[in-house]
């Protein structure tokens, strides 16, 4: 058998910006194709973190020896699972994505990856195989005294690909960024080599004006604060967790360190949520419209179209 002839598993793939609807047509297309969702998002792996995070409401169930997160009664996986004082790697998203994209198809049922976090899904659709650069605590602590927009100006000057990319309001993120183009002399947007063809993925990506998406962004912060996300936070700092985790140092959070440290208002907090947000979902319509493989659609219909299509072929 000829390589091109190979029939590999299909597995679905829904992205786009935040606040987009990526969770609703997951939930939907799940529920028409028998599928199971495996979440690309790098904030929604963190227990204690629903509301500032966006994560929809669902239930762990146990399954024999596992427990599985169901929403509206669909199988969720990668989601509210890791302890918010510990770190997770893109290569080890990449693994378990993988397993559990493997799992799903044993059982008959389709795939769907689902979220924002544009390194996740790079990483499963194209099986990257990213080199491990570890943590240098004296370059760390070198680089700390900088400001971000110094970060941003010299991690331009090493990796520009990356520096369109990283969250410029994000220290940690920055700091690491450079610090695998300093460690390793090449910058890390080159280093990302292809693996093996795994899995045969449809991405559709949801496409959305930009006043309709910034007008729900508005609404989904205002809608956080109702929920209580305040009371969130004040509870992540009872439990010691450090503003300078990764899960602390993420939208949603990082913006009311400066208000407990009594610097910043509450509405000033907010009206800093909802403008860090609106420029992350710039980010990453601008990360995944540089993937020419993408389909982007605004219409749902379109989509279980484009995924029927897709399981006939």
């Amino acid at each position: 058998m000829n390589f091109d002839e190979k029939h590999y598993p299909k597995v679905v793939a829904l992205v786009g910006p935040t606040a987009s609807g990526k969770s609703t047509w997951a939930i939907r297309l799940a529920k028409k194709f028998n599928g199971e969702i495996i979440s690309a998002d790098s904030r929604q792996i963190y227990k204690k973190m629903d509301i500032g995070t966006a994560k929809e409401p669902g239930e762990w169930r146990r399954e024999g020896l596992h427990k599985t997160y169901y929403v509206q009664d669909v199988a969720h996986h990668l989601v509210d699972f890791l302890d918010p004082g510990k770190a997770f790697t893109v290569s080890e998203f990449r693994d378990k994505a993988s397993k559990y994209c493997e799992q799903i198809i044993k059982k008959g049922k389709l795939p769907i990856l689902a979220g924002g976090t544009g390194l996740y899904v790079h990483t499963l659709v194209d099986n990257l195989q990213i080199p491990q650069v570890p943590p240098n605590r004296k370059l760390r602590q070198s680089l700390e005294p900088k400001n971000n927009e110094e970060l941003t100006k010299w991690l331009s000057s090493l990796d520009p690909k990356s520096a369109e990319t990283v969250d410029c309001n994000n220290k940690r993120r920055l700091i690491r960024a450079l610090e695998v183009c300093i460690l390793s002399g090449v910058p890390f947007s080159e280093q990302q080599k292809k693996g093996e063809k795994i899995f045969d993925f449809l991405q559709i990506g949801i496409e959305a004006p930009r006043e309709v998406l910034y007008e729900r962004i508005d609404l989904r912060v205002q809608n956080m604060f109702d929920q209580g996300l305040v009371k969130e936070v004040e509870a992540l700092m009872r439990q010691k967790y450090s503003w300078e985790l990764p899960s602390m140092s993420g939208i949603g959070y990082r913006q009311f360190k400066d208000y407990f440290a009594k610097q910043l208002t509450l509405e000033e907090v907010k009206e800093n949520l909802k403008r860090d947000t609106r420029h992350y979902a710039k980010r990453q319509f601008t990360w995944f419209k540089r993937d020419e493989r993408v389909k982007w659609i605004s219409d749902y219909e379109e989509a279980e179209k484009l995924v029927e299509e897709f399981l006939k072929i």
